[in-house]
């Protein structure tokens, strides 16, 4: 009994040190949402899109927020959820998008998580309108590498990367000619898969990879009745997310335009 009781006071001791060791590294940290995420729009289609790609189990469990006829939000890094519906309510309100990001932070209270510090300094996301307009923010308390970059009709951003490429070849791949083999239209979901594959290339999340999602919206433009989400998809957990988010979308999509079984490609 009193080896059992060692053992246990042993680890009760060893373990939280340990866990605190990784997490002052980056490592394995389920908490901080190590990521990179990118928000588009197609100005032919007025499809709005968004996808994310990160070392922690099921990323798109709150980074991403759409809303056909509103915009996109991506929350991440030391990451507060609300900033989804509440960047939502503000698009709806008509709000610009750098409006958008200095309400959100001046009203943000810094509260803590669970009774530890989660900093609002490390706070990091983008918003973007219905007309394709955008801004980021990328706190200076987020984990290195951390920042963004913009296209023309895209806004990249991401936390405990390799290094700045990845954004920028986010944006590079996003904003090529969006014409496929075959000459037809790229659907934005492809373009977001490409945007992710040009991140990865680059090194990504430095941790690794282990979840992705996307997710595109237009009015009316799913399967189905009055079904705004034209796709909404996760792989929580997988050695290569990105890899599997790419046949989920092709299997949606096809290697065009058009999404099978629905009018998606309007």
């Amino acid at each position: 009994m009193r080896a059992k009781a060692f053992v246990v006071a042993f680890l009760a001791v060893v373990v939280p040190l340990v866990l605190s060791a990784q997490r002052s590294q980056g490592v394995d940290d389920d908490l901080g949402t190590g990521t990179f995420s990118i928000l588009g729009y197609d100005p032919e289609t007025n499809m709005i899109g968004a996808a994310v790609q990160s070392r922690v189990f099921s990323v798109g469990n709150g980074v991403l927020w759409a809303e056909a006829e509103v915009g996109a939000v991506a929350t991440q890094a030391i990451v507060d959820v609300s900033y989804g519906p509440k960047g939502l309510a503000l698009l709806r309100q008509g709000l610009a998008p750098k409006e958008i990001i200095k309400k959100l932070l001046d009203q943000d209270t810094d509260p803590g998580y669970r009774g530890q510090s989660w900093p609002k300094a490390g706070r990091q996301f983008a918003v973007m309108n219905a007309k394709g307009e955008f801004a980021a923010y990328t706190g200076p308390g987020a984990t290195e590498w951390a920042g963004d970059k913009q296209g023309e009709h895209c806004t990249a951003q991401g936390n405990i990367l390799a290094g700045p490429d990845v954004v920028a070849r986010m944006v590079e791949a996003f904003e090529k000619p969006p014409i496929d083999a075959n000459g037809r239209r790229k659907h934005i979901a492809l373009r977001l898969v490409e945007a992710l594959e040009g991140g990865q290339s680059a090194g990504g999340d430095k941790r690794g990879q282990q979840s992705a999602a996307l997710i595109v919206v237009k009015k009316d433009a799913g399967v189905w009745l009055h079904n705004d989400v034209v796709l909404r998809l996760q792989v929580d957990d997988s050695e290569q997310p990105i890899q599997e988010l790419r046949r989920l979308v092709e299997r949606a999509v096809g290697g065009g335009g058009r999404r099978g079984g629905g009018p998606g490609g309007k």
